[in-house]
């Protein structure tokens, strides 16, 4: 077996079993999302309590991100995993719980507006510890490094197939079965994630720490921050997708674009939001069977350019099946990005250091897709819509272009 067998990593059982359950919890997320987004706008028809969910996750899940880092390089992966899926799996039973008795019947409105935005701040904790230690642990369930990237693009083709499929079938469960039904699903696919996690995959020792010198929490979080900030190559492609994102978006402004300039329906929408997701699946499932091993630091700095380049081919188009064909390209040129920087991420960080640099990692990108969409929205204002697109793609490939200048060691990189 050669590392060019697409198949490379699926080829080990448990980490099948870890892509199974993680695709579980993905679908089981994007349904709770959409019903909960419903469910909330029936009760308040407010806007801003859809925004108010968003920020109720994104809190907590930052908040807790550095301490869950330490947490995941100094307690078992499995068992953050499986304690994090097991909150989570509580939190989708009391969505549930709280439809099947009828609250709003006996405590009205506001009492089950708060205890959604209760499970959904819940669900955030439980995701800030998660993401840590899911980052962690998977290279533990691979043979050797060789399986690394492959392993990095199953992971991310599951995570974008789960995010197209996870809210059409919430919205389709929704229509046939309504709140009661929607909510079971998403309960029945987090317990089945929680059985594979608890019965299909052993836990692992965690790794042998170079330095045995024992270190509290503020030196471990720190440890991590300077990993970081010292690696030139990591740091300078973090800071790429960070800027990509932070300038490059469109997701925040695709319903103006869709009924202002293309004059199209909600259907639109819906397929606008779907096709950067698509665009990346394809673009996974590709780069799994032709890994990308040579150039990739210049390959990296041309995805980047390429996603650039279609921010501003979709900011002046008006026709919708140009639009979406270029959405399509921005998602296959962020899943190059995204591969090639967690597959050096995985592959440039020690085994005892992992949990730590993931949490950096999430905040940077994290945060980026917040506040990105915050200046998507104050460019609009100030610029006008198209223009602001436009200033975004051009940003982006400002960016491009001062790091592929200045970062000579990610221009060179090899994976």
């Amino acid at each position: 077996m050669t590392n060019k067998d697409p198949y490379l990593a699926l080829r080990i059982p448990e980490f099948r079993f870890f892509i199974i359950a993680r695709f579980c919890i993905i679908v089981a997320l994007q349904i709770q999302g959409v019903v909960v987004g419903w469910q909330m706008y029936e009760i308040t028809n407010d806007p801003f309590a859809l925004g108010l969910i968003g920020l109720a996750e994104a809190i907590p899940a930052i908040g807790v991100s550095l301490y869950a880092g330490h947490i995941a390089d100094t307690v078992s992966r499995k068992k953050i995993i499986s304690l994090c899926v097991g909150l989570l799996t509580i939190c989708s039973a009391s969505l549930l719980f709280i439809n099947q008795i009828n609250l709003i019947s006996i405590l009205g409105n506001d009492a089950i507006k708060w205890s959604l935005y209760g499970a959904i701040f819940m669900s955030g904790i439980a995701r800030g510890f998660m993401g840590p230690a899911l980052f962690a642990f998977m290279p533990q369930l691979l043979n050797n490094k060789t399986e690394y990237a492959n392993a990095v693009s199953w992971n991310s083709t599951t995570w974008q197939t789960a995010s197209v499929a996870g809210p059409a079938l919430g919205g389709l469960i929704y229509v046939f079965g309504g709140l009661n039904a929607s909510y079971s699903a998403d309960l029945g696919l987090m317990f089945l994630a929680l059985i594979i996690i608890l019965f299909s995959i052993s836990s692992r020792e965690l790794p042998t720490q170079i330095n045995k010198e024992i270190l509290t929490i503020k030196e471990s979080i720190t440890v991590g921050i300077k990993f970081i900030f010292e690696n030139k190559i990591i740091l300078s492609a973090i800071s790429l997708d960070l800027f990509a994102v932070l300038f490059g978006g469109a997701v925040a402004l695709l319903p103006v674009f869709c009924k202002d300039i293309l004059h199209e329906g909600a259907w639109a929408l819906g397929l606008l939001r779907a096709a950067p997701a698509v665009g990346s699946v394809i673009m996974a499932m590709g780069i799994a069977y032709i890994p990308i091993h040579k150039k990739a630091g210049n390959k990296l700095l041309w995805a980047v350019a390429g996603f650039g380049v279609c921010m501003i081919g979709f900011a002046v188009s008006e026709i919708f099946w140009i639009s979406f064909a270029l959405l399509l390209l921005s998602g296959a040129c962020d899943s190059i990005s995204v591969i090639v920087r967690s597959t050096l991420l995985q592959t440039r960080t020690p085994e005892h250091m992992k949990g730590r640099v993931s949490a950096v990692n999430n905040i940077f990108i994290g945060s980026s897709n917040e506040i990105g969409s915050f200046e998507s929205g104050l460019a609009a204002k100030l610029l006008g819509t198209v223009n602001s697109e436009i200033f975004g793609g051009c940003m982006t490939l400002i960016v491009a272009a001062i790091t592929a200048y200045k970062a000579k060691e990610l221009r060179e990189l090899e994976l």
